[in-house]
C-alpha cells in the first residue's frame, strides 16, 4: 500500500474495518492516516467533533483563510445526523466518544473529488496517550480521469489530512 495509502497506520488499524469501508464496500480507494496524541481520548473526542466549524488544516487553502478556531465550543459535541462539517461534509454515523463518520455531499465538491466516506477513530493508548485514525474511502467509477485523479488524490489527502491530525493532535494535548 504505501505511504500515500497508510501514513501513520499500525499493521492492526490498516487491518481493521470501519464504518466507511461499510458505507462504500466496492470503492477502489482505501486510505488510512493515524499520529499518537498525548492525550485520553476522552480529551481528543470533543477536538474531532470540532471538524463541524472548520477543516484544522491549511486554513488558506481549504477554510477560506479563516483560521480553524483554537478554543473548543462545547455545542459542537451535540452531534445529529446529517449535520455539516467542513463545509462539504455531513455526518453519516457515529459513536459518541470514539468514532465519527462523513460523507461528502457538496455538490462541486463530489464533481472534483467524487464520492469519499471518511472515518475518524480515536482510541486510548497505555499512559494516558489514544491514537487518532482516519480512514477514507474513495469512489469515483465511471469518470473518464478515475485512476488518474486517485492518484493525484491521494497525495493531495495526505499533505491535508496529516496537517489536520496532527494540529487536531496538538491542540487535544495542550
Amino acid at each position: 500500500m504505501g505511504v500515500p495509502s497508510t501514513w501513520g497506520a499500525r499493521p492492526d488499524e490498516v487491518a481493521r474495518r470501519y464504518p466507511c469501508d461499510e458505507a462504500m464496500p466496492g470503492a477502489p480507494a482505501r486510505w488510512l492516516r493515524a499520529v499518537d496524541v498525548d492525550a485520553p481520548a476522552s480529551v481528543v473526542w470533543p477536538w474531532l467533533c470540532q471538524l463541524r466549524l472548520a477543516p484544522y488544516s491549511y486554513d488558506l487553502v481549504d477554510n477560506g483563510g479563516r483560521r480553524s478556531p483554537r478554543l473548543r465550543d462545547p455545542r459542537c459535541e451535540a452531534l445529529e445526523i446529517g449535520q455539516r462539517f467542513m463545509r462539504i461534509f455531513v455526518l453519516d454515523a457515529f459513536s459518541p466518544g470514539q468514532e465519527l463518520t462523513v460523507r461528502i455531499d457538496d455538490p462541486r465538491a463530489l464533481r472534483l473529488f467524487g464520492e469519499v466516506v471518511v472515518t475518524y477513530r480515536v482510541d486510548d493508548e497505555p499512559g494516558g496517550r489514544s491514537r487518532l485514525v482516519a480512514a477514507l474511502r474513495a469512489d469515483d467509477a465511471g469518470r473518464r480521469w478515475g485512476p488518474w485523479r486517485r492518484r493525484v488524490l491521494v497525495w493531495g489527502d495526505l499533505v491535508m489530512m496529516r496537517k489536520q491530525l496532527r494540529t487536531l493532535a496538538a491542540l487535544a494535548a495542550r
